[in-house]
């Protein structure tokens, strides 16, 4: 039997990317002392590999297809085929965004203040290209780890760090400067793979699926019974994907009327629902919208 080999990012995304996996239709499960997370899916192997390596590994056909960073991809100067963008829009409000940061009483006020000063990230590739590309001479060093601590003890100038709401580095002092890079989760496949019609498919369903739990994070379903007097002002303001599922209730002048809406909304129109007549209305959460 053929196997597609599908990386899972390993860190910060792990809990994220199996939840998703979860609502796509594929269980996951790790165990601790193994690399190779068990699925209930025959066709396909998983491999648990730290993000910032995924795209390599990706690249040299070692793994098939993968999820990791745009950031990463970047660093990394990867040839993937990058098949789906991946926001997780309900574990992360804000996309995570590279920033040029230093302590709040540097003198460094944009970028061309860093002339032949030290900046240490763990994105160096990126960040030495980005300086590189606007004609900025910085000496740009790796950091192991602790890298806000690195500017504000004085061993660097200024650090590239990853940040979503920059509450972290205000409450410590620093200043961004200016963001560099805003990236979020990203699908990719092998280009060989890529040119496997059975391996291409197979990357196919699992970039729909997730793609359809992704969407479905963020609406809800709507049911309600609306009589048929009330039913044209009750559908007048009822948002939906296309238009909403209206059927007759057996032997009566009622409707059962059926909707999937955005979920920043349905607070504000379940009262106007109410208003206009419908009644028994329930909320229900989706786990995929195609």
């Amino acid at each position: 039997m053929r196997q597609l080999k599908v990386g899972i990012p390993k860190g910060n995304l792990e809990n994220k990317t199996i939840g998703l996996f979860r609502k796509s239709g594929w269980k996951i499960g790790i165990d601790d002392r193994s690399y190779f997370p068990s699925i209930d899916d025959e066709e396909i192997q998983c491999t648990l590999v730290r993000a910032q390596e995924m795209s390599r590994f990706v690249e040299m056909g070692t793994l098939d297809s993968g999820l990791t960073g745009r950031d990463w991809i970047l660093e990394n100067d990867s040839d993937v085929v990058v098949v789906r963008d991946l926001v997780y829009s309900k574990v992360s409000q804000r996309p995570a965004r590279w920033v040029l940061v230093v302590a709040e009483d540097s003198p460094i006020r944009r970028l061309e203040d860093l002339r032949g000063k030290k900046i240490f990230t763990e994105l160096t590739n990126f960040t030495r290209k980005f300086f590189s590309e606007r004609n900025i001479p910085v000496q740009v060093e790796f950091s192991w780890g602790a890298t806000e601590g690195k500017v504000i003890e004085g061993l660097a100038d200024a650090i590239v760090e990853v940040t979503e709401t920059g509450s972290t580095l205000r409450a410590n002092g620093l200043r961004i400067v200016q963001e560099l890079l805003e990236t979020h989760p990203q699908l990719i496949a092998n280009k060989q793979s890529w040119q496997d019609p059975w391996k291409k498919e197979k990357i196919e369903q699992i970039s729909l699926l997730l793609g359809g739990a992704l969407q479905a994070e963020t609406m809800v379903g709507l049911k309600m019974n609306v009589s048929k007097e009330d039913l044209k002002k009750v559908v007048e303001i009822l948002p939906s994907i296309t238009a909403p599922t209206i059927s007759n209730l057996y032997q009566s002048e009622w409707f059962a009327v059926e909707t999937i809406i955005s979920e920043e909304v349905v607070r504000d129109i379940i009262p106007k629902l109410q208003k206009r007549g419908a009644v028994g209305i329930i909320e229900y959460p989706l786990n995929k919208v195609i």
